[in-house]
């Protein structure tokens, strides 16, 4: 009997022979590699396992795809002799020869991206999107078309040649989506003279946006005193450190970067402070107003009204003088 088996790296062959054998060889297709223990190929690569009484075997190592095809075991018996033919099939681990490399590429253009395998059997190739919201493939094929690109469609692209000899390999493409600025908040604030505002103006871009500020047409520069400039990527903060009458008003945020801008129009207001009379005010109305709820006595007399009053205006007089202190 003869045996060989699917291989990458290193082949072995051999035939079970019994004790009527005389003579037996090894043969790729009609060069002879072994005769007995004498080998008659020049490559290293081949060499002699066993010479048993029953079993001659040889090993071919760090086999490549040149090495299939057919072999026979050769042997010679009293009688006649006899050959045994066996068909070595070389199998390749999948690898990644070319792919597309790292692409920036405007929102709504086209892309085309290539993933080309080698291997035995022939990979299967697939482009997956690396994306929380992506699902499943997005292409089971070398190529990859997309077909006026959003900005959703933005991230890593993973392209896996596999063909069950080994692990699948993977390689990345990055492909980065570019549009314009949009503010997505930008809110107006309150705050009373002589406090800390702050105006937010938060933008998605990419490349990430410039902000600038602007009030009554006029440009906020930086180092402007009494005013501060802050800007992330994303975020850009108008900070007024002691906010005067002269600082409320309408301010406009500017976010822009290569592919355009956009603006939003932002308030800044004044936040009025109870003032102490408008406190005391408040404690008179609230002491000299009789109660109506349940349990009150209304059968009371204009002095014991008035007594009553000062009972409760009392301590809460005493209280907003503590505060104001």
């Amino acid at each position: 009997t003869i045996a060989g088996r699917y291989c990458f790296s290193p082949a072995q062959l051999w035939c079970t022979i019994d004790n009527r054998v005389t003579r037996v060889a090894w043969l790729n297709r009609s060069t002879i590699l072994y005769a007995g223990n004498d080998k008659w190929c020049l490559d290293p690569r081949v060499v002699l396992l066993s010479n048993t009484q029953t079993q001659y075997s040889i090993e071919i190592q760090n086999v490549d795809v040149y090495d299939e095809g057919p072999y026979t075991c050769s042997v010679q018996t009293d009688n006649h002799p006899k050959t045994s033919r066996v068909h070595l099939i070389v199998q390749v681990s999948p690898k990644i020869v070319e792919i597309s490399s790292d692409i920036s590429i405007n929102e709504g253009n086209n892309i085309s991206l290539t993933c080309i395998a080698t291997g035995r059997p022939e990979p299967t190739v697939t482009w997956r999107h690396i994306s929380p919201k992506a699902v499943g493939f997005v292409s089971e094929d070398e190529y990859l078309e997309i077909q006026g690109i959003t900005r959703e469609q933005s991230g890593d692209y993973e392209c896996s040649a596999s063909n069950d000899v080994a692990a699948p390999v993977v390689r990345r493409v990055k492909v980065t989506v570019n549009y314009p600025p949009y503010i997505s908040e930008a809110k107006g604030t309150g705050v009373p003279v002589g406090q800390k505002g702050t105006l937010q103006c938060e933008a998605s871009a990419v490349p990430s946006a410039e902000f600038q500020w602007y009030k009554d047409d006029k440009r906020l520069i930086e180092g402007k005193k009494g005013v501060k400039v802050e800007n992330r990527p994303f975020l850009s903060k108008l900070i007024f450190f002691n906010v005067s009458e002269h600082d409320y008003g309408n301010y406009t945020c500017v976010a822009s970067n290569k592919l355009g801008h956009t603006n939003a129009s932002i308030m800044l207001f004044e936040l009025n402070e109870p003032t102490s009379s408008t406190l005391l005010q408040e404690v008179k109305t609230t002491a000299l107003t009789p109660w109506k709820g349940p349990g009150a006595v209304s059968e009371v007399s204009n002095g014991t009204s008035r007594r009553a009053g000062c009972v409760w205006l009392l301590p809460l007089l005493v209280l907003h003088l503590l505060l104001k202190f």
